[in-house]
């Protein structure tokens, strides 16, 4: 490429269109870096090299306008979910986006479960849960695009139901969807080219169109920003501790009525009534947990949020929103998942039921499902 820069060129990396006019706008590149091949926007170059991202915004009728396409195309799409987050990261009414066109439905991350997990079990959940959000699925793949397990499985599922179609990837930011890709890329096209991938939420800018060898393409679009999930209510610095990097090591609690557990400063869990029992967290463990009880809570949250509670420090909980109560009865004898989006989840072991309160940032999804495990 001369240092000119052609008319529509796009970031290798995230799609967007690059300039060279104004820095703190999406795809701006450094005249300097016109040169190189591919060409990256500096937003991309920080991330790939210093694991920063600056903040840039989307135009969500943009988005919309790109997502609502898709129905007019002939079309397999992949929509990618995050076993992890799996209700926090399914995207809600995507059947009316896709209109008759296949759906594919990717479980990616399954390499944070403990090990020794049922397969068959696990996508039997996967399935109920998703018949029960209205989303028809022609396969469903459980795999972990990094750790490269079960990956064969969405290389033949794709070809199984592809045919003669391109190839749109759908999902919510920080599911996988561009380490995905780029392991789609080495199978399918000889195209040398690697999406930036990265933990900061809207990695992926604008619809990225990756050509295959047989002329049709992979369609990777923006990640969906869900306000719902708390990775996308925490500072960025708090991603490291909130997004599990390897399998989490379940923590289980003995509790009496009348105790709490604080996960950091990001959520409390009040045991309010029932009889003693059982309780196990599945969050990333590298949040720390407090027990304290129930009396103590509001008088430790206040002296200690943001030093002995943390995270987020201080500083970061004055930019997040105030804690809102869920009040959640646990039926007797249920297999019951006590679900925070973006968080994790915890597993009611006991079969007396059980009264719980749950805090956590206002806006932040709160749900009781069947046990995953």
């Amino acid at each position: 490429m001369t240092n000119q820069l052609e008319q529509g060129t796009s970031c290798a990396g995230c799609g967007v269109k690059l300039q060279t006019e104004t820095v703190d706008k999406p795809g701006f590149i450094p005249q300097a870096a016109l040169a190189k091949e591919p060409a990256i926007c500096q937003r991309c170059f920080r991330i790939k090299n210093y694991n920063e991202a600056a903040s840039v915004a989307i135009d969500q009728d943009d988005f919309l306008k790109l997502l609502g396409g898709i129905a007019a195309t002939n079309s397999l799409v992949v929509h990618i979910v995050d076993l992890f987050d799996f209700e926090g990261s399914l995207i809600s009414g995507l059947q009316r986006f896709v209109g008759n066109n296949p759906v594919l439905l990717v479980v990616n991350k399954i390499d944070l479960l403990p090990k020794g997990i049922n397969p068959n079990r696990l996508l039997n959940w996967v399935q109920k849960q998703t018949k029960a959000q209205g989303l028809r699925v022609v396969d469903i793949v459980l795999c972990s695009a990094k750790r490269n397990i079960g990956f064969e499985r969405v290389i033949e599922a794709i070809g199984e139901h592809r045919g003669n179609r391109n190839v749109y990837v759908v999902g919510a930011t920080n599911v996988g969807k561009s380490t995905l890709i780029n392991r789609l890329i080495r199978d399918y096209s000889d195209l040398e080219r690697e999406l930036t991938t990265s933990r900061y939420p809207g990695t992926t800018l604008d619809a990225v169109h990756i050509p295959l060898d047989d002329g049709k393409e992979i369609i990777d679009t923006p990640g969906i920003v869900y306000s719902h999930r708390m990775t996308e209510i925490v500072p960025r610095d708090v991603l490291g501790a909130l997004l599990p990097e390897k399998g989490i090591k379940p923590l289980v609690y003995q509790l009496n009525s009348g105790q709490t557990l604080f996960v950091g400063a990001l959520a409390r869990f009040d045991f309010i009534e029932g009889d003693r029992q059982s309780f196990t967290l599945y969050v990333s463990n590298a949040l720390q947990i407090h027990r304290t009880k129930l009396e103590r809570a509001d008088e430790l949250y206040a002296d200690h949020k943001g030093e002995l509670l943390a995270p987020p420090t201080k500083e970061q909980l004055e930019e997040m929103p105030e804690w809102t109560r869920h009040r959640l009865t646990v039926r007797r004898n249920s297999e019951t998942d006590l679900f925070i989006s973006g968080l994790g989840w915890i597993h009611v072991n006991g079969a007396s039921g059980a009264l719980v309160d749950i805090h956590v940032p206002k806006g932040v999804r709160v749900l009781m499902r069947d046990a995953l495990i």
